[in-house]
């Protein structure tokens, strides 16, 4: 029996896996792959690093455009003080 590294599940029967095989905890769900003998680990670890880093992008991209919108503002506000 092995144990899940996410909810800490003690009772998954990786018998009818081999190493690589991947699997979902039957308790929390996560997505989990068999490393050896009775142990698991996250099998989308990587993908999550993945997402994780586009979403980064993406927020740098709304703020970079956040900030040429308060420009133009301060532009249209100068010619209206001229």
């Amino acid at each position: 029996m092995a144990t899940c590294p996410e909810c800490d599940f003690d009772e998954i029967d990786t018998a009818d896996f081999e190493e690589g095989d991947t699997m979902s905890c039957p308790e929390c769900g996560k997505n989990l792959v068999v490393t050896g003998a009775d142990e698991l680990e996250f099998a989308d670890e990587d993908d999550d690093d993945l997402d994780d880093d586009e979403d980064l992008e993406e927020d740098e991209d709304e703020d970079e455009d956040d900030l040429d919108d308060e420009d133009d503002l301060d532009d249209e506000e100068e010619e209206v003080d001229e």
